[in-house]
């Protein structure tokens, strides 16, 4: 892992392989190596002819921690990920997000569409928009003092999550209230990359991917078969839709 001292932010990312760029965005309590490397989304992309690097956010894994809700709005994190791209001497790349991370490049492809060659939206769909669940619930969940003392479903998913990769909690409470902002309807109908949303069938916590899809001016729609938001990450149907996005 190397570390870019940015002016937004100390970000932690791994450089990999050699060819076009794909920059990697993970989920919210994940890190890149759980999100990417674990699942083998490095390798492959390597092996495939390209130059990853995947970043950890703000308030995850090594990067900098900020404990103020304000600094984890989505205009935020993205510039965090644009000045790294612009460290890294590179003027464009492919992005793909999952989850939060989806919530992330969106913004970033919103921002600066310059640095944005094809985007890739995983495990997010319309309720980037809409909503689909009170984030609160997951924020009450890493805020208690144990696991034991959390009384919501998703909330004891997201602390057990939480504890597994060995996040600060206090980070990611303020970083779920501060990035929970609906991002408006326009910015998906004004999104000029190619885009492809992509969506595990079981996923209770991202919802109508397709939909989502139809407004993005040049979107396209991939299920994942049988996979919920949790285990789709290494699917093999995700990483071959993906390899194809980006080869054509």
């Amino acid at each position: 892992m190397k570390i870019a001292n940015l002016d937004t932010a100390n970000i932690v990312y791994t450089d990999e392989g050699e060819g076009d760029p794909v920059l990697l965005i993970h989920g919210f309590a994940s890190n890149a190596e759980t999100n990417w490397t674990g699942p083998g989304w490095v390798q492959l992309l390597v092996d495939s002819g390209y130059r990853v690097i995947a970043m950890d956010n703000r308030g995850h894994g090594g990067s900098q921690k900020f404990y103020e809700e304000a600094a984890y709005s989505l205009e935020n994190m993205a510039s965090d990920a644009a000045n790294l791209l612009t460290f890294l001497n590179i003027s464009k790349a492919n992005v793909m997000g999952y989850s939060l991370g989806a919530r992330i490049a969106s913004t970033l492809a919103f921002q600066s569409p310059e640095l944005v060659d094809k985007l890739i939206l995983a495990g997010n769909g319309y309720n980037m928009i809409e909503g689909a669940f009170d984030s609160s619930e997951i924020h009450n969940g890493l805020a208690a003092n144990t696991v034991e003392d959390v009384k919501t479903k998703i909330g004891i998913e997201f602390r057990t999550f939480a504890e597994a990769t060995g996040s600060d909690l206090k980070a990611l409470a303020a970083c779920i209230m501060g990035g929970r902002s609906y991002i408006p309807k326009s910015l998906f109908e004004s999104l000029k990359p190619e885009t492809m949303v992509i969506v595990g069938t079981q996923d209770t916590v991202a919802v109508d991917g397709e939909k989502l899809a139809s407004i993005i001016p040049n979107g396209h729609f991939k299920p994942i078969p049988k996979r919920n938001h949790m285990n789709a990450v290494g699917d093999k149907v995700y990483k071959q839709a993906v390899l194809e996005f980006l080869a054509n």
